[in-house]
């Protein structure tokens, strides 16, 4: 049977600020916060997210390619029967088709009243930060830390937490509001060379890195915080009492996260094998297909207030390999 699955390593950019809320607002510096892992509290896009606005931007992709397709003699357009929850309407209208050779269903999988569902072919972890810009007296400087260069296969040992380190010595570096002393690395190696060769230069000459207790400080207090008003339509003036901030990922911040890509041949739909793909590539070619979408359509909130768009960097080959176990896991 092979493998059961294989790890793509993906890497993205926020073209612009990127605000994925904590679903209300909370007592705190800002009304509507962005959602923290909470362990470190450093900001992050859960799963949830990404593998919501890659099915719908996969059935958008799909339903481009082939406009027009029968289900059980009736026409089913991918977007937004596909994209959706699962459900028809009260009419009856809408809906997952569920079908073995629809790629959105079996990738993503589906959900049906009747007939069971299926997990889906396609598994998203949560996007973490790993290289944050900050403002400095020489320009933006973007910090990562040993927790974050951990998440592709990098260790980075032996930081005092009250340095900041580069790749060669120099004058203390304000990183916000907070000014320490530069060392160079323990090992003397340059921080470029330890990070993915997707990062872009002008990314690559500007790095710093943080011990993991500073690097949450640091994120935490340089976020976007922004401020706006409900309007009211009669008089185009602010609404009284409508005024609320709210928080996001700056332009600039790289986040990577992992797409699982399972091995179709050991699922089946009912009781028949899933035709749409043949393969573990096959199925993280439908997942990529929604990455130029993101950078057009973005993903999260605000989106109307200039936020949300991510930018995909383009891979050093075929797939992007895991850290924790070099990309490919085998299975009978």
């Amino acid at each position: 049977m092979g493998e059961s699955f294989k790890t793509h390593r993906v890497t993205g950019m926020a073209v612009d600020p990127i605000h994925v809320g904590t679903g209300g607002g909370r007592l705190g510096r800002v009304d509507q916060s962005i959602v923290r892992d909470p362990v470190t509290q450093v900001p992050k896009i859960p799963g949830s997210s990404l593998a919501g606005v890659y099915r719908a931007y996969c059935a958008m992709h799909q339903q481009s390619s082939r406009p027009t397709r029968q289900v059980d003699g009736k026409p089913k357009p991918y977007y937004p029967d596909c994209a959706g929850q699962g459900q028809p309407d009260q009419q009856g209208k809408g809906g997952h088709c569920g079908q073995r050779d629809c790629p959105i269903c079996t990738v993503f999988g589906f959900a049906r009243s009747a007939g069971g569902g299926f997990a889906g072919l396609a598994a998203f972890s949560d996007a973490q930060v790993l290289l944050f810009p900050v403002a400095t007296r020489e320009g933006p400087v973007w910090i990562t830390c040993p927790g974050a260069t951990r998440l592709i296969g990098t260790e980075i040992n032996g930081l005092n937490d009250a340095r900041v380190y580069r790749s060669t010595n120099g004058q203390p570096l304000n990183l916000g509001w907070l000014l320490l002393p530069v060392e160079k690395l323990p090992d003397g190696d340059d921080p470029k060379q330890r990070l993915d060769s997707t990062i872009p230069g002008f990314i690559g000459d500007h790095l710093a890195v943080v011990s993991d207790k500073l690097f949450s400080h640091i994120v935490n207090s340089n976020l976007e915080v922004r401020t706006s008003v409900s309007i009211n339509p009669e008089t185009g003036a602010a609404e009284g009492g409508a005024l609320f901030t709210y928080e996001a990922l700056p332009r600039a911040t790289v986040l990577l996260w992992e797409v699982i890509s399972k091995n179709p041949a050991h699922f089946k739909v009912g009781d028949a094998a899933v035709s749409a793909v043949q393969d573990m590539n096959g199925v993280f070619k439908v997942v990529e297909a929604a990455h130029p979408y993101l950078e057009c359509l973005g993903i999260g909130g605000m989106g109307t207030r200039g936020m949300g768009r991510l930018r995909v960097l383009p891979p050093k080959g075929p797939s992007q390999p895991s850290a924790a176990d070099g990309g490919q896991a085998g299975g009978a």
